[in-house]
């Protein structure tokens, strides 16, 4: 094989938005991805299939720091874990540019500002074509362009549950999505959230940015390619190969520029095992890569009206971010409060196996159900590292306190609204809600592996573009802000590689 210009590693939102961002540069680029297409079965709409069997659950398993090993719940596909993603494509507030004071200690800013960052916003959010309005969220910051599709509608019953919420003094607010609805639906009658999107219905890496990067023809995919480790120079200053398997056979690249895409997990994985000089992993002077990661704190939580029968059939359509930059009470932020997918009786079963299927399935009926989600802070402790091959997770929660605000404060304000039975569930480390974090940029390679521009500090022809160069995680969905910073990036490698 000839050696492309590029080497994109994974083909997720990161690895996907860039290389649209680079399509027409007249760079050959290829994209490594260690997962197939989805197939379109039956399997995709079925709820006991996906949230009880586990189908599409990676065969592989991680193990706690000092602990016992568990299943993830990453998934190893074209376009990654975006094909599972609820497809929400929010904004970071600009606040969360800053250093922002929370109940469980600071969360330190970004080494450029909202105002600096908000074009890669806007081309991102019309990239994933978003369905969004503005004017509803007083904390929505600043937009140059306005959504181009109106919002995914409300169904009846949450229709009402926002205007409940409005009599309380709230400001409800439309998610932004990336979901063609009608196209959704065309294909079966569920939520998307957490369902595999074998269709058109989602905007999710694949059918967006990868697709229209494919469409130039020096930019290439390669499936069933699984990174084992990349290799220096003899002074360690640049990636001179890529070492991986593909349906087993041991293959190798020497590109010019290697984009490392991975995941925040795998690509600090991949960092980590890789050999160098120093023993800890490459880009890794700063002793930061798998550190200070960041995985939001979040919980489920239904609200039950026994009275009242909820028969949407993908309720997701709603936010609210009244407590999300403080408690209400003039103190500290809290987080987003959103809609998950409706929910049915085989989603609840995989988590409370010992309560009867109709009891489970009654609640479901009658529930609106609820995504609260608070920030996790950085910390150096809480870290991935490698065991040979085996990753190892050491996740330090932080922050805490604001999740349990949020929760006691729609819990009042949920019964408020009529709901007599308000019920809450955190959820656990088999769920990746965001992870981020753990190869983060800055402007100090002492203190991170990456510029701004994600280049590391340590090997000049090596980015990192995925959510492990998230300085810090908000409490807001993260996929829009790493297209955005893959668009720029892509836009810098244009201007100073090519």
């Amino acid at each position: 094989m000839t050696n492309p210009d590029i080497v994109i590693i994974g083909s997720g939102i990161g690895g996907a938005t860039i290389a649209s961002g680079l399509a027409g540069s007249g760079a050959s680029i290829l994209i490594l991805e260690r997962g197939e297409p989805l197939p379109a079965t039956p399997h995709a709409r079925s709820t006991r299939s996906i949230f009880v069997d586990g189908h599409y659950r990676p065969k592989e398993m991680w193990r706690e720091a000092g602990g016992a090993a568990f299943n993830p719940g990453n998934y190893y596909y074209v376009g990654g874990n975006s094909k599972f993603f609820g497809a929400v494509l929010i904004r970071y507030r600009k606040e969360d540019f800053s250093e922002l004071e929370h109940f469980g200690g600071v969360s330190p800013a970004w080494p450029f500002s909202y105002d600096e960052f908000e074009p890669w916003y806007s081309k991102a959010e019309q990239l994933f074509r978003v369905r969004g309005t503005l004017g509803e969220d007083p904390t929505e910051p600043f937009h140059s362009l306005p959504y181009a599709f109106k919002p995914v509608p409300d169904e009846p019953p949450i229709a009402r549950a926002r205007a409940e919420l409005k009599s309380l003094g709230l400001h409800p607010a439309s998610l932004p999505l990336g979901v063609d609805i009608e196209a959704w639906l065309k294909d079966g009658k569920t939520g998307w959230d957490a369902f595999p999107n074998t269709g058109q219905g989602k905007i999710d890496a694949q059918t967006g940015p990868l697709t229209a990067a494919l469409a130039d023809p020096n930019i290439r995919l390669e499936t069933s390619a699984h990174v084992d480790w990349l290799e220096t120079s003899t002074d360690g200053k640049t990636i001179t190969a890529i070492h991986y398997t593909q349906n087993g056979a041991r293959k190798t690249l020497s590109p010019k520029l290697v984009i490392l895409s991975a995941g925040a997990i795998n690509s600090a994985a991949i960092l980590l095992r890789s050999p160098s000089g120093t023993g800890k992993g490459l880009a890794n002077s700063s002793d930061q890569v798998g550190r200070n990661f960041m995985n939001h704190n979040s919980s489920a939580m239904l609200a039950i009206d026994p009275r009242r029968r909820n028969d949407s059939v993908y309720q997701k359509t709603l936010m609210l971010n009244d407590y999300y930059l403080s408690d209400g009470k003039g103190g500290k932020p809290l987080g987003n409060v959103q809609l998950l997918g409706k929910i049915d009786g085989n989603m609840l079963k995989a988590n409370v196996k010992t309560v009867p299927k109709f009891a489970l399935d009654f609640m479901a009926r009658h529930a609106v159900d609820w995504y609260l989600m608070c920030e996790d802070l950085p910390d150096p402790e809480s870290r991935i590292m490698v065991d040979g091959k085996e990753i190892v997770m050491q996740w330090r929660r932080s922050n805490m306190r604001s999740l349990e605000g949020l929760t006691k404060v729609m819990r009042e304000n949920l019964r408020a609204c009529g709901y007599p039975i308000v019920l809450s569930r955190p959820f656990d480390k088999r769920t990746p809600s965001h992870q981020c974090g753990t190869v983060k940029m800055g402007n100090d390679p002492a203190t991170a592996p990456l510029d701004p521009f994600c280049r590391a500090f340590d090997h000049r022809n090596l980015f990192v573009v995925d959510g492990g160069f998230l300085p810090t995680s908000a409490a807001v969905n993260p996929a829009l802000s790493i297209a955005a910073q893959a668009l720029r990036v892509a836009e810098h490698i244009r201007r100073s590689e090519l």
